[in-house]
């Protein structure tokens, strides 16, 4: 089942980030990173064309409270987002009954590719959900197309848990992964539902 989660001002360090809620201040870092064809657009989104539709994510973000703006600890500058979402399909998939857990996403900087900065930011995410709130399970997932999620998601402990068609939020359908995390200081054995799209081992 999908836990309760917010923010509440949690502030997350890590050897080169912090985490923390987002706040109106970072709309212009934020408008720099998503307006930036192909950031969006490999997590399902339109890059944004606009400021106003920065603003309108950042109003959503803050109202939400849900999603980590990822910060670098030297400058405080806005170079991406964590989101610890609710997962879908929680009446279908049967074998979460009982159990706590979220779907984390994330996005960074087209500039900041290839630093190690999204495993660092997610492994320290996932400690928190995991040691402090003691969840059950993450899912995270991606579209096959996006080799740079599944290398983080796989570098984070995630295991291919599903083969599904997704619809991003622009409309269109692709194939994708969605990976599945148990929480490495508990011993579950999910009984797994739906054997027509598992694929967890």
């Amino acid at each position: 089942m999908n836990a309760i989660f917010t923010i509440n001002g949690k502030i997350i360090e890590t050897k080169r980030l912090i985490l923390r809620p987002f706040a109106e201040s970072d709309l212009s870092d934020f408008y720099e990173y998503a307006s930036v064809e192909g950031v969006g657009e490999r997590a399902g989104w339109q890059h944004h064309e606009s400021i106003e539709k920065s603003r309108e994510i950042l109003s959503r973000f803050i109202s939400e409270d849900k999603t980590f703006a990822i910060c670098l600890k030297e400058s405080d500058k806005v170079i991406g987002s964590l989101g610890v979402e609710r997962y879908g399909l929680e009446d279908k998939l049967t074998e979460f009954d009982g159990y706590r857990g979220r779907e984390i996403g994330f996005v960074l900087a087209k500039d900041y590719w290839g630093r190690g900065l999204m495993p660092e930011a997610v492994e320290a995410v996932m400690d928190y959900l995991f040691s402090e709130l003691d969840y059950d399970f993450l899912l995270c997932g991606y579209y096959n197309f996006n080799s740079q999620s599944k290398r983080v998601q796989e570098k984070c402990g995630f295991k291919p848990y599903r083969a599904l068609t997704m619809e991003t939020r622009m409309g269109t359908k692709e194939n994708g992964t969605l990976n599945l995390c148990i929480n490495p200081k508990k011993n579950i054995k999910f009984n797994f539902s739906h054997p027509e799209t598992l694929i967890y081992e």
